[in-house]
């Protein structure tokens, strides 16, 4: 599903996003920020279980299986 609207862009901080990204037009750039964020969102709330250990199996059995072999 997609959504048209009208929107006003500061042509300078969408010229940074582009660089930034490596996108070329305007939806191109959008989407992908969004991405970006979604992603940022839940590497954090990634990071914030493994800190504290919240729905992490750290079982011996579960470790071992997901080490890398020699």
């Amino acid at each position: 599903m997609s959504r048209r609207t009208t929107i006003e862009i500061d042509d300078a901080l969408l010229a940074r996003a582009q660089e930034a990204l490596g996108t070329r037009g305007l939806k191109e750039t959008v989407d992908t920020a969004f991405r970006e964020a979604i992603r940022r969102a839940l590497r954090g709330r990634l990071a914030e279980r493994i800190a504290t250990g919240q729905g992490i199996d750290r079982s011996p059995e579960l470790l071992d299986a997901t080490r890398p072999r020699r």
